[in-house]
């Protein structure tokens, strides 16, 4: 038989600690911390082929902001594979991806032809520069402060896309990963050479 006060005393102290989460702004970094753990087993890869928009062309259309103010052209970046991701500190998954797209971009960032664009979703940039700044990451990262173009928007947060120096999307993932394994460096590197 169940003893419902029991019950309701173990739901009411789950619901208190989840609360004051919350409340506090502990939950996203929390939540971030236990899925980049998970994503550090292995378990959460990317898989390198591309089902629905497999050789689609990529616009070049659209502006960001850089951390200086500098207006970011996405032209600038047509010839070279480009590494794009969309995040926001808000995103408990993209915190988790975070570290592994660092590492990946500590990796191959001498890597010529092949640029990292890291794009904030976050209403206040400030609040992702601080982010990243607290994370001494130091991909480059911009502010989607101009909106987004047709081939940028998705569905779900974080999204990745590799655009290959000819403007095709060659590789495109809602939902986190852990980007720096060592057949995602090798497609990045094998995409930049082409």
């Amino acid at each position: 038989m169940i003893d419902w006060k029991k019950e309701l005393k173990s739901w009411g102290i789950m619901a208190a600690i989840f609360g004051f989460l919350y409340f506090t702004g502990l939950l996203t970094p929390i939540m971030g911390g236990v899925q980049s753990l998970l994503l550090a087993t292995g378990i959460k890869k990317p898989k390198v082929t591309l089902v629905n928009k497999e050789k689609e062309q990529f616009s070049y259309a659209g502006v960001f902001t850089d951390a200086n103010g500098q207006i970011v052209r996405l032209e600038d970046y047509e010839g070279k594979a480009v590494f794009i991701n969309l995040w926001a500190t808000w995103c408990p998954p993209c915190r988790a991806e975070m570290p592994h797209i660092h590492s990946l971009f500590e990796k191959v960032q001498d890597q010529e032809n092949l640029e990292f664009l890291m794009i904030a979703l976050d209403k206040e940039f400030d609040k992702s520069l601080k982010y990243i700044s607290d994370k001494s990451f130091t991909f480059p990262v911009v502010h989607a402060s101009h909106g987004l173009n047709t081939s940028l928007q998705s569905q779900s947060i974080p999204t990745t896309l590799v655009i290959n120096p000819l403007g095709e999307i060659v590789f495109y993932q809602e939902g986190m990963s852990n980007f720096d394994t060592k057949e995602f460096r090798e497609f990045l590197i094998a995409t930049a050479g082409k």
